[in-house]
């Protein structure tokens, strides 16, 4: 008999919780039901200002980026990006590709260099065309520019960026195959 009693004393109790939590529902005075804001130098949430991120080289170094500098349309950002990717993963495809000791290493690195480049264009436009979140700003990052808020900006940022791929890997090609006749 006992046990019965403790039983609808436990079935009580869990009503009496699961009545509570229905009727809190639609008390916005409830902290649960508030939208839930992060403080900005929140360990727990991996925002947190260092003498690194938040120094006034590091936050003007990355305010100079094309990606934060200010008054860049989204063709130029992507531009000067894929300039620089393209000048740079030449050399690592020219120099570690399987051929590196034949007369057309150059040439298959450049190959190399507009596929990857090519491949990382359409990176670029499948992530525009999944509709991305908009860019927050952090403690270390400027405000992120209005033009790659959409995804018709980051098609300019794509159409830029593998243009810019294609001329930077042109020029790296130039300057390893001329450079070594001078030296």
């Amino acid at each position: 008999m006992k046990s019965t009693n403790r039983l609808d004393v436990v079935k009580d109790v869990m009503q009496s919780i699961g009545r509570a939590v229905t009727e809190s529902n639609d008390r916005p005075s409830d902290p649960r039901n508030r939208e839930v804001v992060y403080p900005a130098h929140d360990p727990q949430n991996s925002n947190l200002a260092t003498p690194i991120n938040s120094s006034k080289l590091v936050k003007t170094y990355l305010s100079s980026l094309s990606a934060y500098r200010e008054g860049l349309t989204p063709l130029r950002r992507g531009l000067e990006v894929g300039v620089l990717l393209g000048y740079i993963l030449l050399g690592p495809f020219a120099k570690l590709n399987p051929l590196r000791d034949t007369a057309n290493a150059n040439l298959i690195g450049l190959l190399s260099t507009f596929g990857m480049i090519i491949i990382a264009t359409g990176s670029i436009v499948l992530y525009a065309a999944s509709n991305p979140p908009k860019p927050i700003k952090t403690i270390s990052t400027p405000p992120p520019p209005e033009e790659l808020k959409s995804p018709a900006g980051w098609n300019q940022y794509a159409i830029g960026f593998l243009f810019g791929g294609a001329a930077g890997a042109v020029i790296a090609f130039a300057l390893i195959n001329v450079l070594p006749r001078f030296l």
